[in-house]
């Protein structure tokens, strides 16, 4: 075969440093304009569903999403001066079939938001794809 096809969709999670409800609601919309297929975010986390590209390791494409995020809400104001992404992430395969369902779900994060803690939303996750974990590098 002379050609080289990925089909690689990523549901990828993360936080604000200690989880800190910094981002507000006229900073969200604009927060991570970069190509993806849905992304949001409450105060304190954000979701992105996008194809992860065949030539770019997963790792590079999130320290990018990133820092160039970072940078960028810090241009917003003496709020965000010390705004910081958590170290780590999720990020969770993604079946063609339950793209919708994810999509949905990233849409209808604000409803989450008031259900569940950060914590309880990615504890959930890790059950869900049965990622072994420890609790006591999870958070820091």
């Amino acid at each position: 075969m002379p050609q080289s096809l990925a089909q690689i969709l990523v549901h990828l999670i993360f936080s604000t440093k200690n989880r800190e409800p910094i981002l507000s609601d006229d900073i969200r919309p604009e927060c991570m304009d970069s190509p993806s297929i849905l992304i949001n975010s409450v105060a304190d986390r954000a979701h992105v569903l996008f194809h992860l590209s065949k030539n770019q390791p997963l790792c590079n494409v999130i320290e990018v999403v990133k820092k160039d995020s970072s940078k960028w809400i810090k241009t917003k104001g003496k709020a965000y001066r010390n705004f910081h992404w958590q170290n780590g992430y999720g990020a969770f395969s993604v079946s063609q079939s339950n793209v919708d369902e994810v999509i949905k779900y990233i849409e209808d994060q604000k409803e989450h938001h008031c259900k569940r803690t950060f914590q309880e939303e990615f504890r959930a996750f890790l059950k869900k794809y049965q990622m072994p974990y420890d609790e006591r590098y999870v958070w820091d």
